[in-house]
């Protein structure tokens, strides 16, 4: 135990090796925490994704700094961790929680026209739409345009006609 006191240090006062080997040890745990979670917390981009990454990073953080008790940092970014895998888990077994947790996409072009009431309740411009269109349908040709979306994750997408 004095052995782990020495290398891990306890409270706020913790020298640069201390932090150190908080880090290192933060970094694994990070990453199997990460890989509990799924791909979805870095490949979606949802609003519940997003949630598990700046929790995680400011939990782990205070870890690190000692701003927390290591023990109770790593048991709290675990339940976390839990809790992101059982809503994703739930999430695409009942897609009215889906919508409910996340939205559903929101139809910005459409028959030619851009659709100004979903822009606004969007928050979008039409700059914003021509922008995603061109991304992903590779023109900016709106005649070769069905339709274009905002997606759950925030990114706008366009299908050709």
């Amino acid at each position: 135990m004095e052995l782990l006191l020495k290398i891990f240090g306890e409270g706020k006062e913790l020298n640069a090796l201390q932090m150190s080997a908080r880090g290192i040890v933060v970094f694994f745990l990070a990453f199997i925490l990460i890989r509990l979670s799924g791909r979805r917390s870095f490949g979606i981009h949802t609003a519940l994704d997003n949630i598990i990454v700046i929790l995680l990073g400011a939990t782990l953080s205070r870890g690190i700094v000692g701003a927390s008790p290591f023990l109770a940092t790593i048991i709290t970014c675990t339940i976390i961790t839990a809790l992101h895998r059982l809503f994703g888990w739930l999430m695409a077994r009942r897609p009215k929680l889906a919508n409910f947790i996340e939205g559903d996409k929101i139809t910005l072009f459409e028959n030619g026209k851009f659709v100004k009431k979903n822009m606004d309740r969007a928050l979008v411009s039409q700059a914003d739409v021509l922008q995603g269109i061109r991304r992903t349908a590779v023109t900016d040709k709106l005649d070769q345009i069905e339709a274009a979306y905002l997606e759950r994750s925030g990114e706008i997408s366009a299908v050709r006609k």
